[in-house]
């Protein structure tokens, strides 16, 4: 660790302070990743386990998969304002305290109350970095740091399922507790961001920042000059509630809501938190923390591509890719849950979890099985391609500057409260109506999405703000 410190502050030329700062920020977001998929293999853990105290029924199931979006949402809002009163690495390093009791907790839990209060302590200190991390050190970022913080969040995900091949669940907390530590550490010896020097008005100290993260030979003082008119434009052009009505502000705004609130509604955040008991469900040859893993690594794949193609191809273009493959995965998905006969014959999804998963001898090897395992990777691959970064660039392009911080907080609030009520209701639906319901669900909204993408969303590649202000002023 003291290696890599040394070779990125010293040895790298030019950028190596910022690339140290930019590791040090996003380390919450591998956290982030890592909590939000916690339960995929901790719910069949703990339902084979031997301590009836901490084996769920389905109305707990859900409470535990689904409390972590709740925490996000509460302190995913309340971050906008903290992070003006005390800057962004104050933030981020204010995440690591519910992070590190929640996952303490986790791992001495003896109760369900205990597994659900480090469920939503987890949640709090995802909400400060989800709200935090994108506005810090990567405001000076560039290229592909740009798109870091989704990378470390997909690649903590995919530690988890690596981890669970071989961890018991109380161990896999433990071990999340590693990356907070260095994290806090890192950020110790980091500036704080310029951006709020310049907020607060401490010109000196936001050239100092700056100068250590891109070095005494660098041109900082232009870059100076650039933050400070953006903020000063931001502060000066601050919308009024009477501009709502403008065309020029509502029309983005409810756009990025929209797109917000239907990102939500493809059924990524359910489906990444029960993974596993998904493939329990749908009977796979192949062992489900293999599987799990698998969709992990396809995932960091799709987000690595995603990266770079950004900037290249067409933001609608790339909408449309991925709307299309979530409809073709979702309806393979649906089909073959309806026509295939559950493996566990009438018994509910709890006893189906306590009855099958680790078991000494698994089913012989049947092709058909692995066709849950190819749609959840797909549908995974068409969100993480596009649905899940494009959404957040395009927020960052058409949103009016005098009301993003506004809309921006309305976005954070319905994206996890829409993901809140749909992985409460997940394993609900799935008991009354079975596995296809959810995704038959998910397919209609994969239609919706494209229909969306084809009538409200407009193509902001290769046009500058002031044409896409102009789009929305006269069409």
């Amino acid at each position: 660790m003291f290696f890599c410190i040394y070779l990125f502050m010293f040895i790298l030329p030019r950028h190596g302070r910022l690339f140290l700062a930019v590791f040090s920020a996003v380390l919450g977001n591998f956290t982030f990743g890592f909590a939000l998929v916690f339960p995929s293999p901790v719910i069949p853990q703990l339902q084979k386990g031997e301590d009836p105290r901490l084996q769920m029924d389905i109305h707990q199931i859900s409470w535990f998969g689904s409390v972590f979006t709740l925490g996000a949402a509460f302190r995913g809002i309340s971050a906008m304002v903290l992070n003006d009163r005390v800057g962004r690495k104050i933030s981020i390093m204010l995440s690591g305290v519910p992070s590190v009791v929640g996952l303490l907790v986790m791992g001495a839990a003896q109760n369900f109350w205990m597994l659900l209060w480090a469920r939503f302590l987890t949640g709090i200190a995802g909400g400060i970095t989800a709200g935090s991390i994108p506005v810090s050190y990567l405001g000076c970022s560039f290229g592909v740091l740009g798109s870091c913080p989704q990378i470390t969040a997909v690649f903590g995900s995919l530690a988890l399922y690596a981890l669970g091949l071989d961890l018991p669940w109380r161990w896999l907390a433990v071990a999340g507790e590693i990356p907070v530590v260095i994290m806090i550490i890192l950020l110790c010896f980091m500036p704080t961001s310029p951006r709020y020097h310049v907020m607060k008005g401490n010109r000196a100290k936001a050239v100092k920042s700056l100068e250590w993260l891109r070095g005494p030979s660098s041109d900082y003082l232009t870059e100076f000059n650039k933050i400070e008119r953006s903020i000063n434009s931001q502060v000066k052009g601050g919308a009024k509630w009477s501009d709502l009505k403008k065309p020029l502000y509502y029309k983005p705004i409810l756009i990025s809501v929209f797109m917000r609130f239907l990102q939500q509604m493809t059924g990524i955040t359910p489906i990444l938190v029960y993974l596993e008991p998904i493939f329990l469900m749908t009977a796979i040859s192949l062992e489900l923390k293999y599987d799990a893993a698998l969709v992990g690594v396809v995932r960091l794949m799709s987000v690595v591509i995603a990266a770079s193609l950004m900037d290249k191809a067409g933001r609608k273009a790339l909408l449309f890719t991925s709307g299309f493959l979530m409809y073709i995965a979702t309806l393979s998905m649906t089909m073959y849950t309806h026509k295939t006969p559950c493996s566990h014959g009438n018994l509910t999804v709890t006893e189906g979890l306590k009855s099958t998963y680790g078991g000494s001898t698994g089913p012989a090897f049947d092709p058909i099985t692995l066709i849950p395992l190819i749609s959840s990777m797909v549908i995974i691959f068409g969100y993480a391609m596009c649905w899940g970064p494009i959404t957040l660039l395009l927020m960052s392009e058409i949103l009016p500057l005098g009301a993003r911080g506004v809309a921006s907080g309305l976005c954070v609030g319905v994206s996890w409260i829409t993901a809140f009520i749909l992985t409460q209701l997940f394993m609900h639906v799935v008991e009354a109506y079975g596995l296809f319901a959810p995704f038959l669900f998910f397919c209609v909204v994969s239609v919706v999405n494209i229909i969306f993408t084809a009538k409200c969303v407009p193509e902001t590649k290769g046009r500058t703000l002031e044409e896409i202000k102009n789009y929305f002023r006269t069409g």
